[in-house]
C-alpha cells in the first residue's frame, strides 16, 4: 500500500497536581480526556445527578448486559442523551463492532461542547475498553500506550483478556480504515496495482493513462469514458476495502467460534 501520512491531534497531558489514587475513588468517575469521563454505574445513579450536572455531563454511554438491565439503566433520559450497549463482560464478547458507533457518539458530543460519561457496572473492564479504543483511534496510539494513559487517571481499570486481544487487533483495523479514507483515487489504484499486478500490468496502466490524456474524444465518448473511469474507481475502492475487511472478518469469525464452543460446553454440562 502506498505510503499515506496520517496526522493525529496531540494527546492532552495530565495535570501536575493530579490527586493520588485511593481505593474509594473506584466508586467515582474520573475525567480521562477533557470532556470524557470514565466511571462505574454508581457514578450515574439518581443520587449522583448533582455531581453529573456540576461537571457538565450531557451524554452518557451505558454498557450493560440484558440480564443487568434491572439495576444498570439510564436514569436521566429526559436530561441526558444516552447510548445503551448490550455487552457482557465476557472474553468472547465481540466489542469491536461497537467501536465506530461509540466514537461517533463521543465525537458528536465533544464537538458540540458536550461532555460524556462512559460507564458499565464497575467501570473497570467494558467501559474502560471502549475509552481505550476511542483514545487509540483519535490520537493514533497503540493499545499499551492508550491503556497506560487511561490507567494514570483511573488506576483500577482491567479489561478482560478477550477485550485486550481485540484492542490489540484494532490497531491494524483503525489504521487501515483511516489510511483508505485519506487516500486519493489515484493512490488507491496504484496500491491495487502494486498489490495484485505485475510490472508489465503497471506499465500498461500508465500507457493507457497517457493515451487518455493525449487523445481527443467527442463529447459523447468523453461522457462514456468518464462513466467507465468512475466505475473503475468505485471497483478499486471496493476491492481495497474488501482486502481490509478480510482481516476484520477473520477476527469476528474467531470470536464467534469461541462463543459457540463455550455455549456447546455449557449445554453438554447441563
Amino acid at each position: 500500500m502506498e505510503d499515506v501520512k496520517l496526522e493525529f491531534p496531540s494527546l492532552p497531558q495530565g495535570k501536575e497536581d493530579a490527586e493520588e489514587w485511593t481505593y474509594p475513588m473506584r466508586r467515582e468517575m474520573q475525567e480521562i480526556l477533557p470532556g470524557l469521563f470514565l466511571g462505574p454505574y454508581s457514578s450515574a445513579m439518581k443520587s449522583k445527578l448533582p455531581i453529573l450536572q456540576k461537571h457538565g455531563v450531557t451524554h452518557i454511554i451505558c454498557i450493560r448486559q440484558n440480564i443487568e438491565a434491572n439495576f444498570i439503566k439510564p436514569n436521566f433520559q429526559q436530561l441526558f442523551r444516552y447510548l445503551v450497549l448490550d455487552i457482557a463482560d465476557n472474553p468472547v464478547e465481540n466489542i469491536i463492532r461497537f467501536f465506530p458507533m461509540t466514537k461517533e457518539f463521543i465525537d458528536g458530543s465533544l464537538q458540540t461542547g458536550g461532555k460524556v460519561l462512559v460507564h458499565g457496572n464497575a467501570g473497570i473492564s467494558r467501559s474502560a475498553a471502549f475509552v481505550i479504543a476511542y483514545i487509540m483511534e483519535t490520537f493514533g496510539m497503540k493499545y499499551r500506550d492508550a491503556f497506560a494513559y487511561v490507567q494514570e487517571r483511573r488506576f483500577c481499570i482491567n479489561p478482560n483478556a478477550g477485550f485486550v486481544h481485540q484492542l490489540q487487533e484494532y490497531e491494524a483495523i483503525y489504521l487501515a480504515k483511516l489510511t483508505i479514507q485519506m487516500m486519493s483515487p489515484l493512490q488507491i489504484e496504484r496500491s491495487l496495482s502494486v498489490h495484485s499486478g505485475t510490472a508489465g500490468d503497471q506499465q500498461q496502466s500508465r500507457d493507457a493513462e497517457n493515451q487518455i490524456k493525449n487523445s481527443e474524444y467527442t463529447e459523447a465518448k468523453t461522457t462514456h469514458k468518464n462513466s467507465k473511469k468512475n466505475k473503475k474507481y468505485e471497483d478499486s475502492v471496493r476491492n481495497l476495502w474488501d482486502n481490509f475487511k478480510h482481516t476484520y472478518i477473520h477476527i469476528m469469525g474467531m470470536l464467534e467460534r469461541k462463543r459457540r464452543n463455550k455455549k456447546s460446553k455449557t449445554y453438554l454440562k447441563k
